[in-house]
């Protein structure tokens, strides 16, 4: 049986709007402009360094190398200290990881969000116990879409094959990197039309996840 991989951000839950409390606390902080909701989701996708280098580069302050280092960590440092209660599973969620987990399915997560954030959510949400596998923007040298990312996940596991399931263009190009299939949740943060995104399968509503992953191994 296949190893199932998730992202998190934008797939399993909506993190947007507690990124866009921390995004404008960090930028007000520095006395530069705030930006909407919009805004900050089109950011997202990259890990924490490319979300501060966008915010940064949104309000005519670009940085690079160890400068946007440390601000990509005070950015991290103000997200880590928000109270929880924001970020909230998309419907349907952990009734679907409580029925795969019930069938023997082993379940990762590979995320390009830094994996102390990452822990803290599923803690909070209930969902940390679903997975056996978690590997964040900050787990390994590399970010997705290095294949090196569902690699390690897969290899955390014990399982020699496995599927990812994510939002975003950069899910998908993990997933082609790594040469496994990929099923694409429309609901998320995804750049371009769901129909421009290679992917394997598609779905809309985690209801209808188990006819979605029975499409994949027909």
């Amino acid at each position: 049986m296949a190893a199932l991989v998730f992202d998190l951000d934008g797939t399993l839950v909506d993190s947007a709007p507690e990124l866009h409390k921390a995004a404008n606390a960090f930028l007000a902080e520095k006395g530069l402009p705030v930006q909407t909701l919009d805004a900050v989701k089109s950011f997202v996708g990259n890990g924490a360094v490319k979300l501060t280098e966008r915010l940064l580069a949104a309000a005519g302050q670009p940085a690079e190398g160890a400068a946007l280092d440390a601000q990509a960590k005070r950015f991290v440092e103000i997200y880590a200290a928000l109270p929880p209660g924001d970020t909230v599973t998309y419907p349907g969620v952990p009734q679907e990881l409580a029925r795969l987990a019930g069938q023997g399915h082993r379940m990762g997560i590979c995320t390009n969000k830094p994996a102390g954030p990452t822990r803290a959510i599923l803690d909070a949400l209930g969902l940390a116990k679903y997975f056996g596998a978690v590997v964040g923007g900050d787990s390994l040298d590399v970010q997705k879409p290095d294949r090196r990312m569902m690699i390690e996940v897969a290899d955390r596991l014990g399982s020699k094959t496995a599927l990812l399931v994510g939002d975003s263009e950069v899910d998908a190009a993990t997933a082609l990197a790594a040469n496994v299939p990929f099923i694409l949740f429309t609901e998320g943060y995804r750049k371009r039309p769901a129909a421009e995104i290679p992917h394997d399968a598609v779905f809309a509503r985690w209801a209808d996840f188990p006819d979605t992953l029975r499409r994949v191994y027909l």
